[in-house]
């Protein structure tokens, strides 16, 4: 069983108690066991990433309007919401998620709390692009440990609304590993640099850090700045990685070149579409 505390000094002031209940981070009696505290860490580390940007909108007189793709149960929104929109009288949070139960259940929330200008979305995220549901000008697409190719599909989305500004924690960076196994034997005779995903633990971490790389220099191809570094303590979650994009409108000249030698060398040509366009 596991141990739980007071309510605890980690709540920020003027939070709503009864969010983090309905999140079931807090329990019914309003306590927080280590689970939750790690989960609502992240969350309070994304967020003292995002509120910058979303000030340095509201700033320029635009109303910040942010997409979480990969939403879920919608943590990273509700908090969002309740720390920063909520307190203002404009702004607005799309959430876009698949599983149909998570949108209804996030639907039902937002309409008990009163969070008004927060709507979630049933639709695949490559498809969200295109639904005339979303407002035509987004300023902030983020995704929270969307899974796999999700992240890809949330970066294709910004890139396609010309977003100003992109954070993405990935998560499951499954599809170069698979690729990387798959080609395996033949790569051993190309290259060797196969010996750095020879074994399968090295090919999971590899695969993640290719994925993540490619990732960023497709941002820069696109005229992004790009910057990565650490969401959290490792102790808190293996998932860590944070990649925050800016758009510039100055694309790296290099980029596409780089990325496009990368899949030569490690065999993943196959992978070019979805890395490079």
């Amino acid at each position: 069983m596991k141990a739980v505390s007071a309510l605890p000094d980690i709540i920020r002031p003027g939070q709503s108690i009864e969010l983090l209940k309905a999140l079931h981070i807090l329990t019914r009696d309003g306590k927080l066991n280590q689970d939750s505290r790690r989960k609502l860490k992240q969350v309070y580390h994304l967020y003292h990433f995002i509120e910058p940007l979303l000030t340095e909108i509201a700033a320029d007189g635009r109303e910040p309007v942010l997409v979480d793709h990969g939403a879920g149960k919608s943590y990273l929104g509700f908090i969002l919401y309740d720390l920063f929109f909520k307190s203002r009288d404009s702004g607005y949070i799309y959430g876009i998620e698949t599983r149909g139960e998570l949108v209804d259940k996030t639907r039902e929330l937002a309409r008990a709390l009163n969070f008004q200008r927060m709507t979630f979305l049933d639709i695949a995220a490559d498809q969200a692009g295109n639904t005339p549901e979303l407002a035509t000008r987004i300023d902030i697409v983020t995704a929270l440990h969307a899974c796999n190719t999700a992240t890809d599909d949330a970066i294709r989305f910004a890139l396609q609304k010309e977003a100003p500004f992109v954070v993405l924690v990935p998560c499951c960076q499954a599809e170069v590993a698979a690729a990387l196994n798959r080609n395996k034997n033949q790569s051993f005779g190309l290259t060797p640099l196969s010996e750095l995903w020879r074994h399968p633990i090295h090919t999971r971490e590899f695969g993640s850090l290719i994925t993540n790389t490619l990732r960023c220099l497709l941002l820069e191809s696109h005229g992004y700045s790009v910057t990565v570094t650490e969401l959290v303590g490792w102790e808190h979650s293996m998932k860590n990685e944070l990649i925050i994009a800016r758009r510039q409108n100055t694309p790296r000249k290099n980029a596409r070149e780089r990325a496009e030698a990368i899949l030569h060398e490690l065999n993943l040509e196959a992978l070019h579409g979805r890395f490079i366009y």
